[in-house]
């Protein structure tokens, strides 16, 4: 047993624990709880989106992409889709979203279609974020159970417990500012356990340039292009990477309550360009270094010729719990546990958020009997517990995937398509209406479970075709059904 490491594992979880209920006594109204208030600097709201975009599937899944047999470091073309999708966002998406006062991106479909486009785009997000923070939760009991030799069961059971607690009390205020103290720690993690790996090669840098390059681990760039299925099903190469990356950062960080909630609570128009741009800097400096952890990591073992652990997404944190100096394992594995709750605790903000304001509150306001704002803010505290309850119970059933961030990735891709496709038609087109919408985006639904069951298409490609088969479906539909008038 490893005193040193778990006490500095301990004193992290109950100290940002303890954080991040502090905030409870700001929580006066619903602005509060969900929107922080809108008074958080653009540079936190900065990096709570790293914090978020990042999760325990980036700490332990992308060295495992670098490290694998034919690795390298072709998922950077992917992140350099996430830069243009940034600018599209910015503007695109943004101006609309600070016209008036929202809450969750799924009021602009309302503001656009009506009420019953919003509530399908509002429940995509609830299975989506269920499904896909499920299989992250999973992630995280991967670590713990490295750390304390616990079952699946009780690792995740702790991790929740606890995000859930400072989550519960403190809402988007305390999930923002944890973020950044979270993001501090995983990168300041992630760039020591580099260091301290490297230390431990005979050779240095040097070597691990000489054996990685020719094993071709340094390669960025695939130009290849084919209009064969072999070229659609390979996942990294420039043009699934730059487009499949554009259109799910879009989708992402343009149309899912994840992101956009962030976005919502900055100050301003401007503020909140800033913040979504300037993360992408932080976003290409911590990929770049998670893949050259795989690539040393790579190194070490064909040096040592000793058998890596198995999956693939427990070469980092099993190596950093095995071979680190003692204290030193205890902070990086701190940090990636970091990573894990910053992701949870926003994932838990925004589906709750969802819940109260596109489905409780219109229906209480419909029947008459709106509610105090004491009223909804137990009422959103309620429902922030329900989905910890859920999101557990997800990420038991998740634990028989493979690779944790393609699983994860590829969940996302699937509903990403038509809730991307039906919001390009609602800011991009005039005449389209809510029922040509609906079928758009129904129609792209179903077309990618298609693509997702039985085709061997790679994720990357996913939000495109959803997107296209749901903007074109929707636009045809109100061809064929032109009397219905256009919200907007």
């Amino acid at each position: 047993m490893r005193w040193l490491d778990l006490t500095v594992i301990l004193l992290y979880l109950v100290g940002i624990t303890w954080f991040g209920a502090r905030f409870r006594h700001s929580q006066k109204t619903l602005k509060d709880y969900f929107l922080g208030g809108r008074n958080t600097p653009w540079w936190a709201i900065g990096f709570s989106i790293v914090s978020a975009e990042t999760s325990t599937l980036t700490v332990i899944g992308t060295p495992a992409l670098a490290f694998g047999a034919g690795g390298n470091l072709g998922f950077l073309q992917v992140v350099l889709g996430y830069l243009l999708a940034r600018v599209v966002i910015s503007l695109l998406f943004l101006p609309h979203y600070f016209r008036g006062e929202m809450f969750t991106a799924y009021e602009l479909m309302q503001k656009r279609f009506g009420t019953r486009i919003r509530r399908l785009t509002a429940g995509s997000f609830l299975v989506l974020r269920a499904l896909a923070e499920g299989v992250r939760v999973f992630a995280i009991s991967i670590v713990v159970a490295i750390i304390l030799d616990t079952g699946v069961l009780a690792s995740i059971l702790l991790i929740v417990g606890l995000t859930l607690f400072y989550t519960f009390e403190g809402g988007m205020t305390a999930v923002i500012w944890t973020d950044v103290i979270q993001m501090f720690l995983y990168v300041a993690g992630a760039v020591l356990s580099f260091f301290v790996i490297l230390d431990r090669i005979p050779g240095g840098w040097q070597h691990v340039v000489e054996v990685a390059s020719e094993a071709g681990k340094f390669q960025v760039f695939d130009f290849r292009f084919a209009w064969s299925m072999d070229f659609f099903s390979r996942t990294f190469n420039f043009w699934a990477g730059l487009i499949g990356g554009c259109l799910l950062t879009t989708a992402s960080h343009g149309t899912e309550q994840l992101m956009v909630q962030r976005l919502l609570a900055a100050r301003s128009l401007k503020e909140g360009r800033r913040a979504l741009l300037a993360s992408w800097v932080v976003i290409f400096f911590q990929f770049t270094l998670f893949l050259l952890i795989g690539v040393i990591l790579f190194v070490y073992y064909q040096d040592t010729r000793l058998d890596p652990p198995k999956p693939a997404d427990r070469i980092y944190p099993a190596f950093i719990w095995t071979h680190l100096p003692a204290g030193v394992a205890g902070l990086v594995m701190a940090a990636i546990l970091a990573a894990a709750m910053s992701n949870l605790s926003a994932a838990l903000n925004a589906l709750a958020s969802t819940t109260v304001m596109d489905f409780y509150k219109p229906l209480e306001e419909r029947r008459r009997r709106p509610r105090s704002e004491a009223e909804y803010l137990k009422l959103a505290r309620r429902m922030t517990l329900l989905w910890g309850v859920i999101l557990f119970g997800v990420g038991w059933v998740s634990r028989e995937v493979d690779s944790v961030l393609q699983a994860g990735l590829s969940i996302a891709s699937v509903i990403y398509g038509s809730l991307l496709g039906v919001f390009l038609l609602g800011v991009l087109t005039r005449r389209v209406g809510e029922t040509a919408a609906m079928a758009g985006m129904v129609t792209g639904l179903l077309v990618m479970l298609y693509v997702r069951l039985a085709t061997p298409i790679a994720w990357t490609w996913y939000v495109l075709i959803g997107s296209t088969v749901t903007f074109c479906v929707g636009w045809l539909a109100a061809l064929v059904a032109p009397g219905e008038e256009a919200h907007g």
